[in-house]
């Protein structure tokens, strides 16, 4: 099977691709072949970018999916309101069939806005039928998704066996894979952090475990001083670390997962952006919970490039596309196989109209996708080569009953928890 991307403004995020005004992309078998700026295949099925920019699928590395039902409901929390919200409200009232609806629907809407890989943080912890469902509801999104299987909130419980179960499941390198969600130690302690990083090399998976610092803790000296840093591991957050944290980080390769509107808003601090990068870490992004804020990877790029330009104006419009592409693609391990427009990788890639209203006459199409890019904008969405979203809609995909059950889960989780749904909800700490 050929498809012919044809006319295309193609921003490939590979510096030996480059970028071209007028360009093709030929896929072969989900693979991308050729890049130049006239390819003849009559073989192929055209499809027709002209007035479009040809560009690699968005990477968000870090969401929480089974809260897609809550969404905006939290726009007001702190992350203290937030955390006793879903963790400590509603989160005991999730049953299978909420976790799998949440995820399947929220795993839809990224793919929508151009996401075709995402990393799910999935820490409901209710039990193996919520873990099944969570992964029943990625396979059924056409799209590259990540399991992050992490424990519950702040809890000390084991979890190897529950890891190596999974494990068992999501073998091979197919568009569902797994990543461990490692819980900090000062849940577990440094002890059994240790032993849950093992775990992860033997399993051969990468991980992915939230941190930061109010100033006086050192989280990442502490894991550097018994020899836990990996560059398996994409730490997440981050605010508050030390410049010296940091670049312990950087010299262990591993990688740092920035939630610029989550960060600002809920009262974690500044982005980490410019220091990361100052340290020599590449950032890169991610939503965290659509309760709080929106789901498009456009909304945390820009947000990301404000905050940091309004510090010390050091970062460019290229930054922000790389650190949701390319960079993304390393922190996940997926380097070969997505993240740019390059021959031999995997066609995960996305179409997004020039001619809106919006965005005409588009001048400089990087500065134009972090400026004023937004999901309306999502014409085309290939995933391995298969067109998910074709002329601004999703294909295959039964959303008005999706919508319906996903409605009819958050009406029964508010009522067994007792919260209202008139955005009146103050959950208090």
């Amino acid at each position: 099977m050929k498809i012919l991307l044809s006319g295309g403004t193609v921003v490939s995020m590979d510096p030996a691709v480059g970028d071209l005004e007028r360009g093709d992309v030929l896929i072969e078998d989900g693979v991308i072949t050729e890049v130049a700026e006239h390819i003849d295949a009559p073989d192929a099925e055209v499809i027709d970018a002209i007035d479009r920019i040809v560009m690699p699928g968005f990477i968000d590395n870090h969401r929480h999916n089974w809260q897609t039902a809550f969404r905006g409901i939290g726009a007001d929390w702190t992350f203290p309101q937030w955390a006793t919200a879903m963790h400590g409200t509603v989160k005991p009232h999730y049953t299978p069939e909420d976790v799998y609806v949440a995820t399947l629907l929220g795993r839809l809407e990224a793919l929508h806005s151009g996401i075709t890989t995402m990393l799910d943080w999935y820490h409901v912890a209710q039990g193996h039928e919520h873990e099944d469902a969570a992964i029943a509801a990625l396979r059924a999104a056409p799209a590259r998704s990540i399991f992050c299987l992490g424990a519950g909130w702040a809890t000390p419980d084991p979890v190897d066996d529950d890891i190596r179960r999974v494990r068992a499941e999501l073998t091979g390198d197919g568009l569902v894979t797994m990543v461990f969600g490692l819980r900090g130690a000062d849940d577990t302690g440094m002890e059994t952090l240790g032993r849950e990083i093992q775990l992860a090399a033997e399993l051969g998976l990468r991980t992915s475990l939230h941190t930061g610092s109010d100033g006086t803790q050192r989280p990442i000296a502490d894991m550097h001083k018994h020899g836990l840093l990996r560059d398996t591991t994409t730490f997440v957050h981050g605010n508050g670390l030390s410049d010296e944290e940091l670049r312990m980080l950087a010299d262990a390769g591993s990688s740092i997962s920035i939630s610029p509107d989550v960060e600002l808003k809920m009262g974690f601090g500044a982005p980490m952006t410019g220091r990361a990068l100052a340290a020599g870490l590449r950032p890169t992004l991610s939503i965290d919970v659509v309760p709080s804020v929106a789901g498009d990877m456009f909304a945390a790029m820009r947000a990301a490039f404000a905050a940091q330009r309004g510090l010390d104006g050091g970062l460019r419009a290229r930054d922000l596309v790389e650190f949701a592409t390319v960079d993304a693609a390393v922190s996940c391990g997926l380097e070969a196989r997505t993240g740019s427009i390059t021959p031999g990788k995997d066609a995960d890639i996305i179409l997004l109209r020039t001619d809106d209203v919006t965005v005409f006459p588009v001048t400089d199409p990087v500065g134009s996708i972090v400026s004023a890019g937004h999901p309306g904008l999502v014409d085309t969405v290939l995933v391995a080569g298969r067109v998910v979203k074709r002329d601004g809609a999703l294909v295959g995909v039964d959303l008005p009953s999706l919508r319906s059950r996903l409605l009819e889960s958050r009406d029964r989780i508010a009522a067994a928890a007792g919260v209202p749904l008139d955005g009146s909800w103050d959950p208090q700490p």
